[in-house]
Parts: structure tokens; C-alpha cells; sequence
């Protein structure tokens, strides 16, 4: 390969940026999946009786909250989840773990198959990348199913 082309390309600079504004010590503590639910319920949009959506909650090894993402939104009987974008988000965070969480508008908080193979995948590809994949919840306004807590994670 001729090295005097290789300059002559146009491709994307890449940088990675992590900004984070927040005082340590005033980042929530999540101890238990009531936590999240209670964190996520106080930050879901106003959309979680009408379509699905998915939420990725990043933590440090303290289990603090880095930072809330919104991963997808879809009809109301699924959403397309990219684990790509999840992890992401994820690196960019310097997460040491994650909760995942969505919603199901039928307000049945019943995992599917397609629930349980994403959280398989997902927490797959978390332990590659050293970061725990701690619970999924699935959410109503009342109420949530917790993979970990029903022993599924």
C-alpha cells in the first residue's frame, strides 16, 4: 500500500468525551431493585401507559448513579434494543454496572422470550466487558418485575 494515499482519505476523528458535573457524594445509592423502580418511575417519560421504551441506568463500583439513558422507543408492544448502543453509553459512563429497564404498556409485567433473550445477551456481553448487568426490570406505574430478584439473572 502506497503511504503517501493514506493521507489523502477523508475519515472521522473520534473522541471520546465523559463530562460529569455531579458532586459524588450527592449521587443516589442504589441498594435494591425498589431504588431503581423509584428512581426510574420519578424520570420515565410521560409515554409509559402509551408505548415502549428502554432506560439504562449506569452505576459506579459504589453503586451510585452515573447517569440515566434512554436506549429506545418502539410501539406498543416492543422496542428494538441495540446492545451496542447500551454499552455505549455504558464505556462512555465508565460504568462498573448497569440496570436495565422498560415498560410494557399492556401493564402485564410478565417478561416475554424476547425480554428474557435480550437480558441473556446483554448480561453476556457485559461479563466480557467487566461490567455487571445487576437486574432488568420490567415497569408499570405501580409495579415491577425484577430478573434478579426472581433469581432469572
Amino acid at each position: 500500500m502506497n503511504t503517501s494515499n493514506l493521507f489523502t482519505y477523508k475519515v472521522a476523528e473520534i473522541q471520546i468525551t465523559y463530562r460529569n458535573k455531579a458532586n459524588p457524594a450527592d449521587l443516589p445509592k442504589i441498594s435494591n431493585s425498589t431504588d431503581c423502580f423509584n428512581l426510574l418511575l420519578d424520570l420515565w417519560s410521560d409515554k409509559m401507559e402509551y408505548v415502549e421504551e428502554f432506560y439504562v441506568l449506569l452505576l459506579n463500583k459504589a453503586n451510585k448513579v452515573l447517569g440515566i439513558s434512554k436506549i429506545s422507543e418502539g410501539g406498543i408492544s416492543g422496542t428494538v434494543v441495540d446492545p451496542k448502543r447500551i454499552f455505549q453509553v455504558a464505556l462512555k459512563a465508565n460504568a462498573s454496572s448497569l440496570v436495565m429497564a422498560h415498560n410494557h404498556p399492556s401493564q402485564s409485567i410478565q417478561p416475554s422470550e424476547a425480554d428474557q433473550r435480550i437480558t441473556k445477551k446483554i448480561r453476556d456481553a457485559g461479563i466480557l466487558l467487566d461490567i455487571a448487568v445487576l437486574d432488568h426490570l420490567i415497569m408499570t406505574k405501580d409495579r415491577y418485575y425484577s430478573f434478579a430478584d426472581e433469581g432469572v439473572l
